[in-house]
C-alpha cells in the first residue's frame, strides 16, 4: 500500500474525479490558493497518513492489550476455570 506522501508524487498518474463542495467555501479557497487541485490533494495525503497512523496505533494498542491479557492468563489462570459446571 503506498503511503500518502508517495500519492502526491510528481511520477503519479492523475485521474480527475467530481466532488461536491459547498460553492462559498470553494470562492474562498480560491482566494488563498492558485491551485485548488494541488491544495485538495495535499489536504488529502495530510488526512490519508493521519489515518494510516491512528489505524497503526490503534493495531499497536490492541497488540499491547492482547499479549498482556495472555500474560496474565498464562500466570493466574482464567477465572471461570474455577466455577466450571463439568
Amino acid at each position: 500500500m503506498p503511503t500518502a506522501s508517495a500519492a502526491t508524487g510528481a511520477t503519479m498518474r492523475k485521474r480527475a474525479v467530481n466532488l461536491s463542495l459547498n460553492e462559498g467555501l470553494v470562492a474562498q479557497a480560491k482566494i488563498y490558493t492558485g491551485n485548488l487541485s494541488a491544495t485538495m490533494e495535499d489536504l488529502l495525503a495530510t488526512y490519508v497518513a493521519q489515518q494510516q497512523q491512528t489505524r497503526l496505533t490503534r493495531t499497536q494498542q490492541a497488540d499491547a492489550a492482547s499479549m498482556d491479557w495472555n500474560a496474565l492468563h498464562a500466570s493466574a489462570g482464567s477465572f471461570a476455570d474455577e466455577h466450571s459446571t463439568l
